[in-house]
């Protein structure tokens, strides 16, 4: 498959322009790769008026995901900001009301879309005692919409979760299609599903759209990403995808992003889905050496390895930071998990680092601390009314009784445990306490 965004770039670097352009570095070397930095010269295309390079780039991609793919160099973040927007035009021109019916567990950018387009949500919450996690299956699903006195325009869920759980799309796609709403899956850490044996991919399995995070599971730079819309979906969506994308997105997007982009089309189509399977075997092979070992695994990502650090007798933040001491850096810890997130990328020798680091670590008697029971807090304002009022920041102990304003949770995971808009109880202490949050940002009275 053809390069078209890289092949410019390098023509350009070799015919030695004076850059009296934008950016301001003007291809000198500071770091070693300003000459491949450049702007929307002559023949570079615009990303979001894309004619010509990035435009072949982008149908590169959508053949290879059999969709209608459309590059972000902004992450996910950006893609999701889109998806909610289209779906509130969809929603105008169908008359519904713009109400989504999300997981509990959406990431913080899904709120500050809803903010910014004022739509509404309401929240689907699992068994499972973690913000973390919602693993809502066909049938709670179904019975919920079949509840509701005004029916959403969307679902949203996310799949795979930051601990490794995946969802049931193909399942939850049909029960959306039954009672004609949008199905939008945030599948930020699975952009590698496509290239599984059989796709699991969110638009092969009945998706409407999905956005996917390029550079966390395949190998593309740091914000580079994908919005997907499947192929059945109403032509409003590609209709309007790219004002928008324009529309949250800076109008300077990274070109050593996009070239990332461009160039992952070629490494994809060259070989990928076999060596991604040769490489999950080896993830297997290791999940069960640590199985046998005495570890708890959880989660059914077959490239990510989610460790319950408390049954081999650590808390999540200590066992990280031993396997820190021993050169592995995790993606995630918290008092109870640590998420190793694992790509095709890695070799056999560092597989085999990660092996005996964690081979090395003693088990030691089990911590029976348990996470406070997980409540689901009063509403008393809209997401939108919380995030635009004004607010302050108060300790948590001071927070009692008060409403959020906005969800100030790092990433990862980024997702929060009280949303924008609800009131903050003795429950809701209890939980910042247990994952040492120390304050947070409240609507002023």
């Amino acid at each position: 498959m053809n390069t078209p965004i890289c092949d410019f770039v390098n023509k350009y670097v070799q015919k030695d322009f004076v850059r009296a352009h934008m950016p301001g570095h003007k291809g000198e070397n500071i770091l070693g790769f300003e000459h491949l930095d450049i702007t929307e010269i002559k023949g570079a295309d615009s990303l979001f008026e894309a004619e010509s390079i990035i435009k072949e780039s982008e149908e590169n991609a959508s053949e290879i995901f059999s969709c209608d793919t459309f590059y972000s160099t902004e992450g996910s973040s950006l893609s999701i900001r889109a998806m909610m927007y289209l779906s509130l035009i969809y929603a105008k021109k169908r008359g519904k009301a713009p109400l989504v019916l999300a997981g509990r567990n959406a990431h913080k950018t899904f709120l500050s879309a809803i903010a910014l387009l004022d739509m509404d949500v309401e929240w689907l919450y699992s068994k499972e005692n973690s913000y973390l996690s919602c693993e809502i299956n066909e049938k709670e699903l179904d019975e919920k919409l079949l509840s509701m006195s005004t029916k959403p325009v969307a679902v949203y869920l996310t799949s795979p979760d930051y601990l490794g759980n995946t969802l049931d799309i193909e399942a939850i796609a049909k029960v959306c299609k039954k009672h004609d709403v949008l199905l939008l899956i945030d599948n930020a850490h699975g952009a590698y599903l496509k290239f599984l044996e059989k796709s699991m991919h969110p638009i092969d399995l009945g998706a409407t759209m999905c956005c996917d995070s390029a550079h966390k599971t395949l190998c593309a730079l740091t914000g580079a990403a994908y919005l997907h819309i499947s192929k059945n979906a109403d032509e409003i969506f590609t209709d309007n995808v790219k004002d928008a994308l324009s529309l949250f997105a800076s109008t300077s997007p990274s070109y050593l992003i996009l070239q990332s982009l461009d160039k992952l089309n070629a490494i994809l189509s060259d070989g990928y889905k076999d060596r991604l399977k040769t490489f999950i075997a080896k993830v297997n092979t290791l999940k069960k050496i640590l199985d046998k070992s005495g570890y708890t695994l959880l989660g059914n990502e077959k490239i990510k390895i989610t460790i319950s650090t408390k049954p081999y007798g650590y808390k999540g933040y200590e066992f990280a930071e031993i396997l820190r001491e021993k050169g592995v850096e995790c993606e995630f810890c918290d008092p109870d998990f640590v998420v190793l997130m694992l790509t095709e990328s890695m070799s056999d020798d560092t597989l085999m680092k990660i092996e005996s680091a964690l081979l090395s670590i003693e088990k030691s008697k089990e911590l029976d601390e348990t996470v406070p029971e997980f409540s689901m807090p009063q509403r008393v304002m809209s997401v939108r009314d919380a995030v635009m009022s004004l607010s302050k920041t108060v300790g948590v102990k001071d927070s009692v009784g008060k409403v959020l304003a906005t969800a100030n949770v790092s990433c990862p995971p980024a997702v929060p445990i009280v949303v924008s808009g609800e009131k903050i109880d003795e429950s809701a202490i209890e939980i910042f306490e247990y994952y040492s949050i120390d304050s947070c940002t409240v609507v002023s009275e």
